[in-house]
């Protein structure tokens, strides 16, 4: 029996462990490595076609986003998930070739200009129907024998709908070794999903580390903060544009709309419209509803058992096709947009920042993280001016954040799931960046004792044995050069530096005329130095 570490390994996304065991040979996730990346991953060790399964923890694309490239390469072998993510890859891992398939034939049209061959898509939707055949659902908790010597179970790791830890049991000439793969491990007391669930008994435990050196902020009262924020627009006349990613925090803010409206919380715009306005958040949304016995919390299943659909409500309006989307912005009353993407790099929420960015009354809020050199991200940080669709636009809408609601367990958490193990032999620490995992591999080590160990990708671990046979050395991927050697990324975070700087500019303006002097002259002074 042999496991070998494929992705995610010092990074965050990539998801993948390759296992040979029982005369088969499957991976543990398959995921499309997404944002920067850091370290080189190898290949995985056998032909797309020679792989007789794959067991996938969750639908998030970092963790089955190359499903379809693998079927492409032959693999017609099953794929096993819980029944809510075999629903939700059907969905994603469509709209996942869309993008695919989009943007080569974008990057085929800049190549004809340029005299050199047509981009090919990564993989096409004909791969991803492929792939999306090959599912087969799992209730939670139920013992799966896969084949002779191996058998599976899933555990709700509270992450995401159909989300999943799974616990896999080897047994091979007589030997049994069980392993645990915690998959994304969710963050306590979200809204509509079941706090994770532990796993008491493994051998060895495969263990994200996104935030494994980090601890969440106390959550706000989410409701009443977002109830003002709908008070304080509505009552000028304005829009609430909130770019959400589809899958998972659109859920999440209907949910708390929902209560908003029940409770009365806005006053004077009774029966106020929300917009969902995203194929994929419509689709997803119809999943979570089909999917509720399952995966509903407590209080989210309440509701249904009093005929109360916790995710819908009187004015919510869903805008599937183009037409209907544009139709959006010529209803002259205040309303609520939700739109994807949520970092506004694609997607119809473009269309309504141009429509709305522009309008003091307005307010575009952001609920969930914004990364660095996002569109999102400038306008957090405070651009004055950004650029949609090759236009000019002026920023005159309020921007302002709502801290999300993690999906992710922080460091506690983690520590609390590592904890229910009894007598582990070794914890295997993935799925967080460079530091985050050394950090958490250090935590494990002093507060549980534990046998902990951070594997870079290609690092070969024997299961039986319990020995690392191959500790694989970090391969850095180096960093391409932009055209004329300029450092673009740093700047880019000159300017959003610049951008930050105007803020803090305007927040000063009414202040004692002595602050307002030592900052004009501190800025004079570092204008002085550097020119």
């Amino acid at each position: 029996m042999k496991m070998t570490f494929i992705g995610a390994t010092h990074e965050v996304t990539g998801s993948c462990t390759y296992i040979e065991a029982c005369g088969k040979k499957f991976l543990v996730d398959f995921g499309m490595q997404q944002g920067e990346d850091i370290f080189e991953n190898i290949q995985v060790p056998t032909a797309p076609g020679n792989i007789d399964f794959v067991l996938l923890t969750h639908a998030h694309i970092d963790h089955s986003g190359m499903l379809p490239l693998l079927f492409a390469g032959g693999f017609k072998g099953e794929i096993h998930s819980t029944t809510a993510t075999a629903n939700l890859c059907s969905v994603m891992l469509r709209d996942s070739a869309h993008i695919q398939e989009f943007e080569a034939e974008w990057r085929s049209r800049k190549n004809k200009r340029k005299g050199e061959a047509p981009h090919e898509p990564l993989y096409t939707m004909d791969d991803a129907i492929g792939a999306i055949s090959l599912f087969v659902p799992h209730a939670y908790d139920e013992e799966y024998e896969v084949c002779e010597g191996i058998k599976i179970s899933f555990r709700d790791a509270g992450h995401l709908l159909g989300s999943s830890s799974i616990k896999i049991t080897l047994t091979e000439n007589g030997e049994t070794r069980i392993l645990a793969f915690s998959g994304d491990i969710g963050n306590s007391d979200q809204p509509l999903l079941r706090d994770p669930q532990y796993i008491n008994d493994a051998d060895y435990i495969i263990m994200e580390s996104t935030y494994g050196n980090r601890t969440h902020n106390k959550p706000l009262d989410y409701v009443h903060s977002l109830a003002a924020i709908l008070q304080k627009t509505f009552d000028r006349g304005g829009n609430v544009i909130i770019p959400s990613f589809a899958v998972g925090r659109t859920q999440e803010m209907l949910y708390f709309i929902r209560q908003i409206k029940a409770d009365g919380l806005v006053k004077g715009h009774d029966g106020f419209p929300v917009y969902m306005d995203s194929p994929l958040a419509n689709e997803a949304t119809n999943i979570f509803v089909n999917n509720k016995e399952s995966c509903y919390d407590e209080e989210a299943i309440a509701f249904v058992h009093q005929g109360i659909n916790p995710i819908a409500f009187d004015g919510l309006k869903r805008a599937v096709s183009s037409d209907e989307s544009k139709l959006i912005n010529e209803d002259n009353r205040p309303k609520v947009i939700i739109s994807a993407s949520g970092m506004c790099e694609a997607g119809r929420i473009k269309h309504h920042l141009k429509h709305n960015l522009w309008r003091p009354e307005c307010t575009v809020l952001f609920v969930g993280y914004q990364a660095v050199n996002t569109l999102g991200r400038s306008l957090v940080e405070g651009a004055r001016n950004v650029k949609l669709f090759g236009e000019s636009v002026n920023v005159a809408a309020e921007i302002t954040q709502l801290p999300g609601i993690s999906g992710h367990a922080d460091v506690n958490g983690l520590i609390d799931w590592a904890k229910a193990f009894e007598n582990p032999k070794k914890f295997f620490v993935v799925h967080g960046d460079d530091d985050s995992a050394k950090s958490f591999t250090q935590r494990l080590k002093d507060e549980l004792g534990a046998d902990a160990y951070a594997p870079y990708s290609g690092a070969e671990f024997d299961i039986i044995s319990g020995e690392i046979t191959l500790d694989a050395e970090p391969v850095l991927i180096p960093k391409k050069k932009k055209s004329g050697g300029s450092a673009n990324t740093y700047y880019n975070d000159l300017l959003a530096a610049s951008d930050r700087l105007y803020k803090l500019i305007k927040q000063n303006d009414g202040r004692a005329n002595a602050d307002m002097r030592k900052l004009a002259e501190k800025i004079n002074k570092l204008c002085d130095d550097w020119q």
